[in-house]
């Protein structure tokens, strides 16, 4: 009796309840054995899956079902990135709570992840909008504000009128919202702050550990955002006045060359310097302009370079040349001191700047092969030479010349050396309901108090009603906001900010180590043994805030004494974008492909199938439909295999890579030739697993050795050792190919007539001598040019392959009437007659 059509929906639940049932999945730490922690960025419950994610986490379940089939304790939990503005939108939109729709999407996409035969442990899973989980993030932050690594600030923000919250400076895109395209506004706002900035040489350093394990690309990126500096600050003198500005420059050697100064449009010192100036409300009317600005708009190098003269000037400290003070818009407050000391001739910013507003400048080094003259140059030079008009200094190298102005500086008081950071510390607050509170209240008397730790949660009061206009009820809401001081005993009001979602995944991946300890965050022995995570899967859109902030996360939690070692993620892999035509999958562009249609279409394994074999991983993937139609025949065409050998009696219950004893001792020829195949595969197969898991190459060697057993089938039918080699091959491409296509996989195996599930079997390996061919093609050439091939021995000597190469026909009609010079042998490879 046959096997019936292959029919992935009656077998893919059945396979699905099973392992349920038998809790395969579940882990816990065991010290006797090696652990591996693979875990995929865990996901915004937006209500379905999208392809992007289907790629995300099917990656990460053949890594984890492939490190379990080789002896590893494997960790692969899920959880929901729950709180945030899209669910608290989506609730208005829909006239519901942003809870009640946050889980009833977190129950569907659950549903989901069990069709595609995830292999999670489920008891893990966590939502960081449950109290349980953000009462320790209240804690965290507490101790955080109790070691000085906490504080608050009025500070500059972009604020979105529409969302009606701060926007991080990466959520502003072309001057507008990244979710709702409204335009942004600049608003000064109280703000709660990480100070992030205290690790930064740690978090600059330490990426030298995450070089092998990381893609270059985002060490680069989280090295550019760090941005360290090495330079000086120097003191300049305003003019007729007690004021100093101070400036951060890593080109003191240009210090001679500096003509003009200009000031960020925030910076203190502006309204003192234009107090009683006629420049005033030009300079005032300018600063408003700007301050409106998109900050990263201000930064950008094509950013036009606009500036106003406050009527004030300061002396340059080396010079003494009176420098007429400007506000200008590419000056950022947040970078350096808010200042900045202008040399044209050196620097191209201030180049265009000085052109424009017609500001004189100062060549002060040369190159060794020319004269630059500030009249007839067309831009800035930056490139290396010898100090001029430097006084002192002249003839130095620039660079030998840094150290020297410094050190002379500094013994006047008006320099030191110093090391900025383009990286500012993270601010935290958002102005909205739908996030974990920030547990402090305030008080008249006692001012600002932590809540004790225990009295947390702080809970959100998940009974409040959002506002249509998208404002935070928390602070009407009277319930929540009086409270009691926690020093004093008197009335005290709630802080109704809430945290940035951030906060809640910059450590939920070790939360997963115990995820239903009610006692602490953590189970000290559990996280020891399971930290840090192995392998970590995401896109690359992540590369920087994400990543960075939990790598900060790990380094206060280790100082806090929570746990021992100093980065989160010990090799990270960027996955590629899932294309249509081309294109970003999105609902404006038509062109979205539902996974629950692909799913109901041509069921779990083809859909995971097509998904891995069509791109690397690490590159985008364009969709294609007869990609997965293509899947789901070769997913088909196993099946027949397996059903034709069991039909003809040749399927047996031998495992995969059997040994020759099990295959019933001396082969013939074509099952040794099927054999070397077979161990062949296993070699490649493992090797592309193991090398940045190229799952693509993976799946097409399984496909080669498929269309071998077809090609042998016949002929070994009734050869000895015949159906043993067949069933041993088809075991190979069930085990080899069960962590992508687990389900098919899992039926066949179990009609092949093993008793264990594929979940237990270990992943095989490959004999050498297995490897080893029997005969090898010889090219002959004459003269250098191809004339014939033939098959020998593949322990031939020097002595018999020239025999046999002198017995091709092809190569004596081309060697008639010629006398042989000369016979190269190249072993294993080729003989080559040289005649004339």
């Amino acid at each position: 009796m046959g096997f019936g059509k292959y029919d992935p929906q009656q077998i893919e639940g059945k396979w699905q309840k099973r392992w349920s049932e038998s809790h395969c999945f579940e882990v816990e730490a065991d010290p006797s054995k090696p652990k591996y922690y693979v875990l995929e960025m865990f996901p915004y419950p937006s209500g379905k899956l999208h392809m992007g994610h289907v790629r995300n986490y099917s990656l990460a379940d053949v890594v984890a079902r492939y490190k379990r089939m080789r002896g590893f304790n494997v960790l692969h939990p899920i959880g929901w990135d729950a709180f945030g503005l899209p669910a608290e939108n989506a609730a208005i939109k829909h006239k519901t709570h942003p809870a009640a729709w946050t889980y009833s999407n977190i129950a569907d996409m659950r549903a989901q992840m069990h069709r595609l035969g995830y292999s999670y442990d489920w008891r893990r899973e966590l939502a960081t909008c449950r109290p349980e989980y953000y009462k320790w993030e209240q804690r965290f932050f507490i101790q955080m504000l109790e070691k000085g690594l906490v504080y608050r600030k009025n500070s500059p923000v972009n604020w979105c009128p529409n969302c009606n919250t701060v926007l991080a400076n990466e959520q502003v895109e072309e001057g507008r919202c990244w979710r709702c395209d409204a335009e942004v506004e600049q608003k000064q706002l109280e703000q709660w702050f990480l100070k992030i900035t205290a690790y930064a040489e740690e978090l600059l350093d330490d990426l030298g550990q995450l070089k092998g394990g990381w893609p270059d690309r985002v060490i680069t990126m989280q090295e550019n955002w760090i941005g360290k500096s090495v330079g000086a600050q120097i003191k300049f003198k305003v003019k007729d006045s007690d004021e100093i500005v101070e400036v951060f420059t890593t080109r003191p050697d240009t210090l001679c060359g500096a003509t003009f100064m200009s000031l960020a449009a925030e910076h203190p010192l502006v309204e003192k310097l234009i107090a009683g100036r006629p420049e005033a409300a030009k300079v005032r009317a300018f600063c408003r302009e700007v301050a409106n600005m998109d900050r990263i708009r201000r930064g950008a190098e094509d950013l036009e370079k606009e500036g106003v003269f406050t009527g004030a000037y300061c002396v340059n400290p080396l010079t003494g040349r009176e420098m007429p003070i400007h506000v200008a818009n590419f000056v950022l407050m947040g970078y350096g001191t808010g200042a900045v000391m202008a040399v044209p001739a050196h620097d191209q910013r201030d180049f265009d700047f000085a052109r424009k507003y017609h500001l004189p400048m100062q060549v002060v080094i040369q190159p060794k092969d020319g004269q630059l003259d500030p009249a007839t140059m067309e831009a800035a030079y930056s490139d290396p030479g010898v100090l001029v008009h430097s006084g002192q200094f002249d003839g130095m190298k620039n660079q030998d010349a840094k150290a020297a102005i410094i050190e002379h500086l500094a013994k006047h008081g008006l320099a030191k050396p110093t090391v900025n950071y383009r990286l500012r510390d993270w601010g935290i607050s958002r102005q909205r309901f739908w996030g974990a509170p920030i547990p402090v209240v305030h008080c008249e008397k006692c001012g600002i108090v932590p809540v004790p730790f225990d009295e947390l949660p702080v809970r959100l009061p998940e009974n409040a009603q959002v506002r249509e206009d998208g404002r935070s009820p928390l602070p009407l809401l009277e319930s929540f906001v009086n409270a009691k001081c926690p020093k004093c005993g008197g009335p005290a009001r709630r802080e109704t900010d809430t945290f940035d979602t951030f906060m809640e995944s910059s450590w939920y991946f070790l939360r997963y180590t115990s995820a239903r300890n009610e006692e602490a965050p953590f189970d000290p022995a559990a996280l020891k043994y399971w930290s840090p995570v192995d392998q970590y899967i995401g896109g690359i859109e992540h590369a920087i805030l994400h990543l960075l902030y939990s790598r900060f996360f790990v380094k206060v939690l280790r100082d806090l004494g929570y746990l021992e070692h100093d980065e989160p993620f010990k090799n990270l892999l960027t996955q590629g974008m899932v294309l249509k035509d081309g294109a970003k999958m999105s609902k404006s562009k038509g062109n979205v492909v539902d996974p629950h249609a692909m799913i109901e279409k041509y069921g779990a394994d083809a859909t995971r199938l097509f998904i891995l074999f069509a791109s690397p991983p690490e590159k985008d993937l364009e969709w294609s439909d007869a990609g997965i139609e293509g899947a789901y025949r070769f997913l088909g065409r196993v099946w027949r295999l397996a059903e034709e050998m069991d039909e003809a009696g040749m399927l047996k219950p031998i495992g995969p890579a059997a040994a020759v004893s099990e295959l019933g001792g001396e082969l013939s020829a074509p099952a040794r030739d099927l054999r070397r195949k077979e161990h062949d595969t296993i070699r490649k197969v493992t090797r592309d697993m193991e090398n940045k898991f190229q799952f693509n190459t993976a799946i097409a060697a399984l496909m080669e050795l498929v269309n071998e057993i077809y090609a042998r089938k016949d002929a070994l039918k009734a050869a000895p050792g015949g159906a043993a080699s067949l069933s041993s091959a088809l075991s190979t491409v069930l085990v080899l190919l069960s962590p992508v296509a687990l389900h098919v996989c899992e039926e066949l195996w179990a009609h092949m007539g093993h008793a264990a599930s594929l979940t237990g079997v270990t992943w095989p390996g490959y004999e050498e001598d297995a490897l080893v061919k029997d005969e090898i093609e010889l090219v002959v050439q004459v003269n250098g040019k191809v004339r014939g091939r033939l098959m020998v021995p593949a322990n031939a000597d020097r002595d018999a392959v020239r025999d046999f190469a002198m017995t091709h026909e092809n190569v004596l009609r081309h060697l008639e009437g010629k006398t042989i010079k000369k016979l190269i042998v190249v072993p294993g490879k080729l003989v080559n007659v040289v005649a004339g």
